[in-house]
């Protein structure tokens, strides 16, 4: 999409449709998400101040893994507030929340931009790989910074570069290339939008965040083999299916084939393992 032609309300209407469908795939993936990410998560946590009592606001919680963290460090007083824009992914988080036996755990279907919230009700807003799919990141944001109490901490993860991130830029640079998709354009939402240095920490001072701070985690993608990643992905990365779109079904099989063949690379007698590197940044709401 050129930036003339780029259309933040379709782009947002096609996201939560996306995620409608993956939702199922991305909650039954979970314990492959959280092997992955759930040392990043633990930092993210810490570095949003959630500790015993805390009121957290989850944005763009999806199925919820970080949810059922916060909920469990907060305990029975605290309370988690688990958003997202799809409702059949919330569901998920809700349903995994009663399982673990998480009476804290709200969810609400709430876009990231326009946050519904009482202000400064929240002590911490984390937010895992969800920054990203936001059009006017600054819009949310602020908006994020109102939801926290006065010294209260936003931290979220996203990826740096698509160099560091070889897992998801081969798929990303193949599909691109087969559907000739242009190149993103800067300040459009997607996987890298705020990896180069230095930009989600002036993002966050823009919002009005103080005490900006970054963490480079590294977090390898490990998985039996390139071609379960490739499963991995079909089943539950809603946008590369979005990018995929204007091909017809045997160029889809072959681009996935492509994709499968480049992936080969990174495997060892230990099976796939897909170079990953994630930023936390934290930031804390002004006084």
């Amino acid at each position: 999409m050129s930036a003339a032609t780029f259309d933040p309300d379709a782009y947002k209407r096609t996201t939560a449709d996306q995620w409608q469908t993956a939702a199922e795939p991305w909650h039954r993936w979970g314990p492959t998400l959280e092997a992955w990410l759930g040392d990043a998560t633990e930092t993210m946590l810490d570095m949003a101040g959630v500790t015993l009592n805390a009121r957290v606001l989850d944005v763009a919680a999806g199925a919820g893994g970080q949810t059922l963290a916060a909920a469990r460090r907060v305990g029975p007083d605290g309370h988690v507030l688990a958003t997202d824009i799809s409702s059949n992914i919330l569901a998920f988080a809700a349903r995994s929340a009663r399982e673990a036996g998480l009476h804290n755990v709200e969810t609400r279907v709430l876009d990231g931009e326009e946050l519904d919230v009482e202000p400064g009700a929240f002590d911490a807003v984390i937010s895992r790989v969800g920054f990203i799919y936001f059009p006017d990141q600054h819009a949310a944001f602020v908006g994020m910074r109102r939801a926290l109490r006065p010294g209260g901490r936003l931290a979220g993860i996203v990826y740096s570069t698509p160099e560091a991130n070889r897992f998801f830029s081969i798929p990303v640079s193949v599909i691109r290339r087969r559907a000739q998709l242009p190149a993103p354009v800067q300040g459009q939402p997607g996987p890298f939008s705020l990896g180069a240095p230095g930009a989600i920490e002036a993002a966050l001072e823009r919002a009005g965040f103080v005490d900006v701070e970054l963490r480079l985690f590294a977090a390898p993608l490990r998985l039996p083999s390139a071609a379960e990643f490739v499963r991995f992905a079909r089943e539950s990365f809603g946008a590369l299916h979005q990018m995929l779109a204007g091909l017809d079904d045997a160029e889809r099989e072959e681009a996935w084939s492509e994709i499968e063949r480049e992936l080969s690379q990174y495997e060892t007698a230990d099976g796939f393992e897909g170079p990953c590197e994630l930023l936390v940044a934290a930031g804390t709401a002004p006084a």
